[in-house]
């Protein structure tokens, strides 16, 4: 499997890496040089001085779509093509062939539990004042771990959760952690805390491309991150067993934490600048306890850059887009595409084009899609027909403005999840959603007109001639 190290070699192979031996400062010097860059679409970063010390910090990684399946060691269309055909092998109720490929595909997703491994290279040598961690923005509390892969365990079925979840450093030994009531690491603890116990945690920091990806995305509950970090490789993940945690993690990793939160123990965390342009505000959040801190030789420390767009996140949401909309059609089949604009921050808006067969269709897909996954969090779905490209915001408008009324054709749900970072909704992860009915109504809708026709033409060949005599 592609580690971090392989990673950086095909950076360097590829022309897409800045080696940069001029110091920088760890207090916003860096996140400031580095978010100049990545606004731009540039390279990834890997800063080799830093506070005046030598070290490895690499950041702007997932910078651009090419450098997403650069590191995945895939394009996205193929692996989503590979989710489509396993997810149609399922629906149909597989056969002797049909299973026998399926499970060809499977063994990609499992993990291989080995008895050692590159992270386990040195440890007792370092603590987190040691390591290059950054704070962002001026109003930040403090600094902040900001890609870090968080590893916990149902504490009930055992299964595995893998989460991204900033962290803001208190000491060398203890940090914040930022679940979001709904996340998987907080439902654990939750689980934990009913059982009167603490959650064993393992971090990592400087995880696998495909490891990485895979905490970001986001995977119905109870699904093995890890296994599917396998699949997104098109290998098995090589995992050692933690030594002072129940826990497995990537053999290949840079760096892990092994620790603990107590469910009784909370401390303010924040503000910290967010991927929403604002500084979310402090409150009160579990903390981490760090036990031992193991890590390769000659470590390298990852981090991103997050707060107003565009940014490193911008090509990971896309591309996980492009990846799950397979499973977004699975559960609704008459789905033809989903796009959920930047702008909206990849969780606040939705437009969605349907295949419509049926009056009161576009309110289905638009409440089936808010009840889907992480789709919970979404506050605005615009339904529209499949003549619609929804990648294309000039469309999308134009069907708002031209097939809507909204008086009839807006649906307001008073009451629902929020996302914990929505400073906007009525209440902390309670608000409001909007569905838009943008297809085309007819009488049983409400709509007692004929609805007018379509203006279409094409161009014969005659005139794309003279078109492109006048240089059109």
């Amino acid at each position: 499997m592609s580690d971090l190290r392989a990673a950086i070699g095909k950076l360097r192979k590829s022309s897409q890496l800045i080696e940069i031996d001029e110091d920088m400062s760890s207090d916003l010097e860096i996140s400031y040089f580095t978010n100049g860059v990545q606004m731009k679409g540039g390279p990834a970063l890997l800063f080799k001085m830093v506070d005046g010390r030598p070290t490895r910090l690499l950041m702007n990684v997932f910078g651009s779509a090419e450098r997403v399946e650069l590191l995945l060691g895939r394009s996205i269309g193929e692996i989503a093509a590979g989710m489509e055909k396993l997810l149609g092998v399922v629906e149909r109720r597989p056969g002797l062939a049909d299973g026998l490929r399926l499970f060809g595909d499977m063994r990609s997703m499992a993990v291989n539990e080995r008895g050692g491994g590159p992270v386990k290279e040195s440890y007792g040598d370092i603590t987190l004042d040691d390591l290059p961690i950054l704070r962002t923005w001026p109003g930040d509390a403090g600094k902040f771990i900001t890609m870090p892969v968080v590893i916990t365990r149902d504490p009930e079925d055992g299964t595995y959760n893998l989460g991204t979840y900033r962290m803001q450093v208190f000491d060398r030994e203890t940090t914040a952690m930022h679940w979001q009531t709904q996340k998987g690491g907080a439902i654990h603890l939750r689980k934990a805390a009913k059982l009167g116990r603490e959650l064993e945690v393992a971090v990592v920091l400087g995880a696998p491309p495909a490891v990485t990806f895979s905490s970001i995305s986001p995977l119905p509950a109870g699904m093995d991150k890890l296994a599917f970090a396998g699949y997104v490789a098109g290998k098995g993940i090589d995992v050692v067993n933690g030594d002072t945690v129940g826990l497995h993690y990537p053999s290949d990793a840079e760096m892990v934490l092994e620790g603990y939160v107590d469910p009784r123990e909370t401390r303010v965390e924040g503000p910290f600048g967010d991927h929403t342009g604002y500084y979310s505000e402090p409150d009160l959040y579990p903390v981490f306890h760090i036990r031992r801190l193991a890590h390769r030789r000659d470590y390298i420390y990852q981090a991103t850059v997050v707060g107003k767009l565009w940014n490193e996140d911008v090509h990971i949401s896309r591309a996980i887009e492009r990846i799950f909309l397979p499973g977004i059609r699975f559960l609704i089949p008459e789905v033809v595409d989903v796009f959920l604009p930047e702008e909206g921050l990849f969780n606040d808006i939705c437009f969605v084009s349907i295949r419509k067969l049926y009056p009161g269709q576009g309110r289905k897909v638009g409440m089936a899609i808010l009840s889907s996954g992480q789709m919970m969090f979404t506050k605005y779905v615009v339904v529209v027909d499949d003549d619609i490209d929804v990648r294309d915001r000039k469309q999308v408008l134009w069907a708002v403005a031209t097939r809507t009324d909204p008086y009839r054709d807006v649906e307001i749900i008073r009451s629902s999840v929020a996302d914990s970072l929505d400073h906007a909704s009525m209440n902390p992860d309670v608000g409001g959603k909007m569905i838009i009915d943008a297809t085309v109504k007819g009488k049983e809708e409400g709509y007692t007109r004929a609805w007018p026709k379509g203006i279409k033409f094409e161009l014969d060949s005659l005139m794309k001639e003279r078109l492109k005599k006048y240089g059109y």
